[in-house]
């Protein structure tokens, strides 16, 4: 009603569809009539979908990288939105393996294209910055000289993401962050949401636990998808460093600082993975 009432134009086509699929999806029947919509309609709505996208309530800071360009902000809600990015028969001259799919899913997600593990290291580089400042003790890629998958030996040792220092019981914990799509293994069966994370989760709990059990440590996979979720894990880590958090640093309580920095960290990621991959002219 806002945008009906104040003659907005210029919202092209895909953008009114998507604001019609989301509001089919919320299912708010108040506001289909302007005579029965709410005394604090903005409130209610800015709550739904701050629900959703809760990246949204990120405060700019620069210093913390808490900022997005307009090309960035832009592309990143057209990607939550599903509105095409991309043509669909469009090639990538890298790869060659495959067409770049219209909603961006291959260009964050193709191993061989350059920067492909850009958003898993900005949201590690987050996590490590918020467990220092809430005076958690952890190291970033943090040898340990047992994490690998027991089916390619001791060949593919590699670090700990995120080892945080006597985390459970006096145990070190190793981290390990996993990116995925949300529409990962999606069968004619219909999509749930959050199936691919958790998915990833339980893989790399196959991988990893048994190693860092036998070594004296405590395995913690950190697995969240494009759209945001998070896995059973990930909030359970990110719920504790925020107690922490309230108890070490002088800050109001009510603030979620953790959850919005690392849904602020994997949405500007994977923005610059899509900016960076975007024809010319950019939209």
């Amino acid at each position: 009603h806002i945008l009906r009432d104040s003659d907005i134009c210029g919202m092209d086509v895909d953008y009114a569809s998507a604001l019609a699929c989301l509001r089919d999806t919320i299912h708010f029947n108040v506001f289909t009539n302007k005579d029965t919509t709410p005394s604090k309609a903005q409130q209610t709505l800015a709550s739904a979908l701050f629900s959703e996208m809760d990246f949204l309530l990120a405060i700019p800071i620069d210093g913390l990288g808490q900022h997005m360009s307009p090309v960035e902000y832009i592309t990143i809600l057209k990607y939550r939105l599903m509105i095409p990015l991309f043509l669909v028969d469009a090639i990538r001259p890298v790869c060659r393996k495959a067409c770049l799919d219209s909603f961006g899913e291959h260009a964050v997600h193709c191993k061989e294209l350059p920067g492909f593990k850009y958003r898993h290291d900005m949201v590690r580089d987050v996590l490590f910055d918020i467990c220092r400042h809430a005076v958690i003790s952890v190291k970033k890629e943090a040898p340990v000289n047992f994490l690998t998958d027991p089916s390619d030996g001791r060949s593919t040792l590699r670090p700990a993401d995120v080892l945080v220092f006597g985390w459970v019981r006096g145990k070190h914990a190793c981290v390990d962050l996993t990116g995925v799509s949300p529409l990962m293994g999606l069968s004619s069966r219909g999509f749930t949401v959050g199936q691919a994370a958790l998915k990833a989760a339980s893989c790399k709990v196959t991988k990893h636990e048994k190693a860092c059990i036998e070594n004296q440590h405590v395995f913690i996979p950190f697995t969240f998808d494009t759209f945001g979720f998070l896995a059973p894990e990930s909030v359970e880590l990110l719920t504790r460093v925020q107690r922490v958090m309230n108890s070490n640093v002088i800050a109001p309580r009510s603030i979620n600082v953790v959850f919005t920095r690392i849904g602020f960290a994997i949405q500007k990621g994977l923005a610059v993975q899509l900016v960076a991959r975007l024809p010319s002219p950019t939209m």
